[in-house]
């Protein structure tokens, strides 16, 4: 941890719902006057899309949530060097032609790496391995203010299915194998790493989705609560959040629970200060 150079760390499976989260955090950045720069956790994938699946049809169970699958030592050595120095490197992955066409390279593969701009005030990082410490690693250390998104499994499911069925052209059958080769990693990965995270975002369906695989729509915001969790609830003002979030409530000493679709304002008014504070802290020391 750094406070010379802070890093924030959003970290979530494919379809938590990380991307809204950014664009969060995109408009506090933009209103408050913080230069910020980014890392896409797509971007440290270890291979390209026609090598991944060359692998995954040898491999039933290798998947994007697999450690091996991810040049996670590296992402490692870019945050220590973004905490110690503010320097770093990243580079883009295409998803589909949009991505395709802005970075300048083929569908399913990498930009070049590229050199981050100097004098930032911090570092924001959105993806899957963000708050990963295990044998051989230990991202989690480096980040200043840690951001675990989790939608309830079922829920994350529809995400996935909707996304990938309408956006990315995949069949039913084609999602449904994705997440079973994904399950062992999810368990052993993803799902350790919101032990370390400092606030937990989930997600939780206010209407029937006991089964994700038929489900016609995601649920809405107004069909869903959002359970946030503090790991250190004090300096927390809950009677605070409470009165400004109209049907919020606490569920625990350390948890609020609000209505779906006030999410954007609990986390401006969550975040904020966190940010700020950070970054007031940086331009002391500059």
């Amino acid at each position: 941890m750094s406070a010379r150079h802070p890093i924030i760390s959003v970290t979530g499976s494919s379809g938590a719902g990380t991307t809204s989260v950014r664009n969060t955090f995109e408009q506090i950045f933009r209103r408050e006057d913080v230069r910020a720069v980014f890392i896409e956790g797509d971007g440290f994938h270890a291979f390209d899309r026609d090598t991944m699946r060359a692998m995954m049809a040898n491999e039933p169970t290798l998947s994007h949530f697999a450690p091996r699958a991810n040049l996670l030592p590296e992402l490692e050595a870019v945050f220590r060097s973004y905490a110690e120095s503010g320097t770093g490197r990243t580079r883009h992955y295409a998803h589909d032609a949009h991505d395709a066409q802005a970075f300048g390279i083929p569908e399913g593969s990498f930009s070049d790496w590229e050199s981050f701009p100097p004098d930032s005030d911090l570092l924001f990082y959105e993806g899957l391995h963000g708050c990963v410490a295990d044998q051989d690693v230990d991202i989690a250390r480096y980040a200043d203010l840690k951001i675990g998104v989790v939608p309830v499994i079922n829920l994350e499911w529809i995400q996935k299915l909707h996304r990938d069925r309408s956006f990315r052209g995949y069949s039913t059958e084609a999602v449904t194998d994705v997440i079973l080769r994904r399950m062992p990693d999810y368990v052993q990965t993803i799902c350790p790493q919101f032990s370390f995270t400092d606030i937990n975002f989930q997600r939780v369906p206010t209407v029937d989705t006991s089964n994700p695989f038929i489900a016609r729509w995601i649920p809405t915001a107004d069909e869903s609560m959002v359970v946030i969790r503090f790991k250190d609830p004090k300096g927390i003002d809950f009677s605070y959040l409470v009165s400004m979030i109209h049907d919020s409530f606490m569920s625990r000493a350390n948890s609020i629970v609000i209505p779906g679709g006030k999410l954007d304002l609990a986390m401006q008014l969550i975040l904020t200060p966190m940010i700020m504070q950070l970054v007031e802290r940086r331009r002391r020391l500059a």
